[in-house]
């Protein structure tokens, strides 16, 4: 059981304690459509995706492992330091503007966005990652080399800070001429919010 102050001005007086309950975790996998998942590769077919991921790869080719890891530290540096180099040129980078745009535009139920290349290193993004590169973990090997049509949903998690429970929504993205995977995609949902809307029938 978890507990929080509340105010004078909710009226329960100023010594008031209210226990807050964390709310039953949702299903992920049942309020995660296909429709939903539709609306999201459509938004992702936006020709900035691709082509942003391509471009990339054509950039950075099949690094090594230790090129890689050296990218993953210099960005986790980065966030501590005053000067961000790699982090601002991928925040700035066009893609990353219209993530930042499909984020806000969602209107609270997506939380986080990224993209991926075929390393697992990141292309673009809503906001600043914790790190730089995803291959290891499963939103990367749960899509990408597994098919151009992949889908992952991972398991809810309460967020304590923002009192919602969030998860990650994981698909392949392919080349639209080839139809060949080129990288992954990464959508943080507001399940607390896409219930709501559900259950509002919107």
């Amino acid at each position: 059981m978890k507990f929080r102050y509340v105010t004078p001005l909710l009226g329960l007086g100023a010594f008031g304690l209210q226990a807050v309950a964390q709310p039953a975790a949702p299903d992920a996998a049942a309020l995660i459509t296909p429709a939903v998942i539709e609306e999201i590769r459509t938004a992702l077919g936006n020709p900035i995706v691709p082509l942003s991921v391509k471009a990339q790869n054509g950039k950075r080719g099949r690094i090594s492992q230790a090129e890689i890891d050296a990218l993953d530290k210099q960005w986790v540096d980065e966030r501590k330091a005053s000067d961000k180099p790699l982090i601002a040129a991928t925040l700035s980078a066009p893609l990353s503007t219209y993530l930042l745009r499909m984020q806000a535009g969602s209107l609270g139920l997506y939380a986080e966005i990224f993209v991926m290349d075929a390393n697992g290193l990141n292309v673009g993004q809503s906001s600043i990652t914790s790190d730089y590169w995803q291959g290891d973990e499963a939103k990367f090997q749960k899509t990408f080399p597994v098919g151009a049509d992949a889908v992952f949903v991972d398991e809810a998690e309460w967020n304590e800070d923002l009192k919602v429970w969030l998860s990650q929504l994981n698909v392949t993205i392919a080349d639209p001429e080839s139809g060949k995977p080129i990288g992954a995609a990464t959508i943080e949902i507001n399940l607390t919010e896409l219930e709501r809307r559900s259950g509002a029938g919107s």
